[in-house]
């Protein structure tokens, strides 16, 4: 079973905390001179911890089926892949539908709506702006995604460590 979410990715860092003296707010002054972004498609393994990357410009119809067919490849040896995933409007695109059909060997099933603590890959994402954006600047997204890369490539095979990450605990 897979779990499939998208989340964007930007040359800007996020402010995870700072110290200050109460009742100052404290100021964080970094230079951003131009921002870039791109939207990246990930699919959690919840069997194996593995997780399939892909970037795009933007997310949308195209690029998720661009991911989806990456993951078609990558489990080509499966006779059934199922993946549940959100529901961003075009996961429900018309052109997607007529696409699946073409390719019955995934079945997609979409969460409620608003419940993202339903998803595992929710906690991947959540740790990898801890580990790669807060309070980390850098002046390129080829920066940034070289620290995404360096970070994510051993979760690209099966690992305990994105298991313990992606836990459901009810």
């Amino acid at each position: 079973m897979l779990y499939e979410d998208e989340f964007s990715l930007s040359n800007t860092a996020t402010i995870g905390y700072k110290w200050g003296k109460v009742g100052n707010q404290p100021k964080i002054m970094a230079k951003q001179r131009g921002r870039e972004r791109m939207t990246a498609m990930g699919s959690y393994n919840f069997g194996t911890g593995q997780i399939t990357v892909t970037f795009h410009k933007q997310g949308n119809y195209r690029s998720l089926k661009k991911h989806l067919k990456k993951i078609l490849h990558i489990y080509r040896g499966h006779s059934k892949i199922v993946m549940v995933l959100d529901n961003v409007r075009y996961h429900h695109a018309k052109l997607l539908k007529t696409w699946l059909l073409k390719n019955p060997k995934l079945e997609l099933f979409y969460l409620p709506p608003y419940s993202p603590e339903l998803n595992p890959i929710e906690r991947a994402w959540w740790y990898m702006r801890k580990k790669i954006t807060h309070n980390r600047y850098v002046h390129t997204m080829e920066e940034r995604l070289a620290a995404f890369w360096k970070m994510f490539s051993h979760f690209q095979r099966p690992n305990e460590e994105l298991k313990r990450v992606c836990e459901i605990n009810y």
